[in-house]
């Protein structure tokens, strides 16, 4: 079930939300848990049987981690229970999602014949294994007890609105509100604006833009001129931020109405001054994860700079993998952190600072450049598509490309103006300046995103989030 389809919409989340509300305090978290997996059993019922097993295996896993049990003494039998989890967790997502990618490979080096059946990637595996090893990682460093309510662990695993692609609240952070939270009328309030624009983001924003893109690659042979091959993947990029962090959106705004307070997972990004920064605002929660559970406990950068390479390459060397089964995802991952190294070395070696407009634009240059290897999986259609970017062999201008200029220069602009803080500064002193004016007509607005968004879900094909995929 997605958060944009109708029976969503307009059955569960009423009903569920509602439900919910008139729930007495001490059974809320028991119909979360009910509601959580039936909404993850609407496409793959199997697949509930796998997600309730992980969470199983990590209660038990960390009763016999936390220190204060007394369970495990010597400290080397409690290193030896995190490596056997740690491989145990990773070895279901490592079959559905790396299975077929290994088998592939194994085909081309050794020229072997060997067979891959199709299995589907149960939904938000990535997500959910992630959160999981959260859980396994704060007990076994001390940094929270074992949980010793299996339904509240669950809960944290299955949550429906973070279940399908995020964000990644690490346990430690969503400990105290599983077990104390409160609905609040202004939470709910914020909660039910964030879910209004993220719904506006990817149903009226992203989608529009995704058959932008879908026209630009479907042009035979990548036969384009340059100004095409960059409006496409221009359009590509404004996509996949308005998809993501509208999921985001939704899901936050779902959990601050059900009562959690989550921080934002985006933060413009678009608006980086730097590589660095643009991944300190991109995704944040995935960031923070491999910072904090793989990155420090490497040595991070305190060891020497040898050191701090290598455990920098890891790091996106791993998050490129992460993103899926596929060489170009591993050459994103490296090149973000070919890009981060030289920043960081230029920044310790030169005082030099680049203009912040001037460090936006080159940041935003190098984004949209690494969206082309994220999004074509073949390696000789990645290096066709940016040479066609930078004129090789491919016209500078033509008819096409007036042509889906024409039809789409309102959307784009549209979208870049919506990827910076500027539309919710509007609506912030919108609603200072008229006072209760101000928020009738921004409920008014809310209330056309609604209503615009129904409609064309009504009008459109299934359109899942790109990272449910992932």
């Amino acid at each position: 079930m997605s958060f944009t389809s109708l029976t969503f919409l307009f059955i569960f989340l009423p009903i569920s939300v509602i439900l919910y509300l008139v729930c007495p305090g001490r059974y809320r978290n028991v119909f979360l848990v009910i509601a959580s997996l039936l909404f993850y059993s609407w496409g793959e019922p199997i697949y509930i049987f796998l997600l309730v097993a992980m969470a199983v295996f990590a209660f038990f896993i960390g009763r016999y981690l936390d220190q204060s049990t007394g369970r495990v003494r010597d400290e080397s039998d409690r290193k030896f229970i995190l490596v056997v989890a740690v491989v145990v967790s990773l070895l279901g997502l490592a079959f559905f999602k790396y299975y077929g990618f290994l088998i592939d490979n194994i085909n081309t080096v050794f020229r072997s014949n060997l067979k891959i059946k199709d299995l589907p990637l149960p939904l938000g595996i990535s997500f959910y294994t992630f959160k999981q090893l959260s859980y396994i990682f704060d007990v076994y460093r001390g940094k929270v007890k074992h949980e010793r309510n299996f339904l509240d662990l669950l809960l944290y695993i299955s949550i429906f609105p973070q279940i399908g692609a995020g964000p990644i609240v690490q346990y430690s952070d969503m400990v105290s509100e599983i077990k104390e939270r409160r609905p609040r009328i202004y939470l709910f309030g914020i909660g039910f604006e964030k879910f209004v624009i993220g719904l506006g983001k990817k149903v009226i924003i992203a989608n529009s833009l995704a058959l932008l893109w879908a026209d630009v690659k479907a042009i035979p042979g990548l036969n384009m001129s340059s100004m095409t091959a960059w409006l496409g993947i221009i359009a590509f990029s404004l996509q996949i931020y308005f998809d993501f962090s509208g999921y985001s959106d939704m899901a936050i705004g779902l959990g601050n109405m059900l009562g959690f307070e989550w921080q934002p997972n985006f933060n413009y990004p678009y608006i980086s001054n730097g590589v660095r920064d643009f991944w300190r605002r991109w995704h944040i929660s995935l960031g923070s994860w491999f910072r904090d559970y793989i990155y420090i406990p490497l040595g991070g950068n305190r060891r020497g700079i040898k050191i701090e390479i290598r455990n920098m390459f890891i790091v996106w060397a791993v998050t490129g993998l992460w993103h899926g089964a596929s060489w170009n995802f591993i050459m994103w991952g490296l090149y973000f952190g070919i890009l981060i190294f030289i920043e960081r070395m230029i920044s310790r070696t030169t005082r030099f600072r680049l203009p912040r407009v001037v460090g936006i634009l080159i940041t935003v240059f190098l984004v949209v450049i690494s969206w082309v290897i994220f999004d074509l999986s073949s390696v000789s259609q990645i290096f066709k598509y940016i040479s066609v970017m930078f004129g090789v062999g491919a016209k500078t201008f033509d008819s096409e490309f007036f042509y889906l200029l024409r039809a789409n220069w309102k959307l784009i602009l549209f979208a870049i103006i919506g990827a910076t803080p500027l539309v919710n500064i509007v609506i912030k002193n919108f609603k200072y300046r008229f006072g209760n004016r101000g928020r009738i007509g921004v409920g008014v607005f809310y209330f056309l995103i609604v209503v615009l968004s129904t409609a064309m879900l009504i009008g459109e094909s299934y359109s899942p989030f790109l990272y449910f995929k992932f």
